[in-house]
């Protein structure tokens, strides 16, 4: 059976890879970008991945273009700013679409096993409208950062919105879950 896990993907370097071949039996997997009012989560990914990888737990970062060209470096510029300003050891991939018809199939399939996000979401897209920004429409991905947690089995077990902290209690208790699954 195919799993979340077989679906091909790049790292920023642009070697051919899948989530597979993460050492890792829970992942998280974030859409970044490095021009953002959230780019600072980058910190708490990056702790939540030191703390956890040796529980089995890997964060993946996926940048993406998608909300208001806040990801426009290059694969090269995008890798530099995560080592010399957040000191990311997490696997980081090729700039990927995460919305739209260009969405790539990894995000086909886990916006199609869990459409709907926890935590403050709807809060968050009336955030944005009062900025005068307009928002996808559900179940695409909201914006920069939203989280899916990809259980031992290789699909997903949660969906949080992008506004929700790494540290929030139900992302750490849905990790903890995860990982004792």
């Amino acid at each position: 059976m195919s799993t979340l896990r077989d679906i091909p993907v790049n790292t920023i370097t642009g070697e051919e890879t899948t989530l597979g071949a993460i050492e890792a039996e829970v992942i998280l997997v974030v859409n970044v970008a490095s021009k953002c009012g959230l780019t600072p989560q980058y910190e708490a990914l990056e702790a939540l991945h030191r703390s956890y990888s040796s529980r089995g737990l890997s964060v993946c970062g996926f940048p993406a273009n998608d909300f208001r060209g806040q990801e426009p470096g290059t694969e090269e510029e995008i890798a530099e700013f995560c080592r010399a300003e957040y000191d990311v050891t997490f696997p980081m991939f090729s700039k990927i679409v995460a919305t739209g018809k260009d969405r790539h199939p990894l995000y086909t399939e886990m916006i199609a096993q869990q459409p709907v996000p926890k935590g403050n979401h709807e809060a968050y897209r009336e955030r944005l409208h009062g900025f005068n920004i307009e928002t996808t429409d559900p179940p695409e991905v909201l914006w920069n950062f939203e989280k899916f947690l990809v259980g031992k089995d290789g699909s997903v077990v949660d969906r949080f919105s992008p506004n929700t902290k790494v540290d929030d209690p139900i992302v750490i208790e849905a990790i903890e879950a995860a990982l004792k699954a």
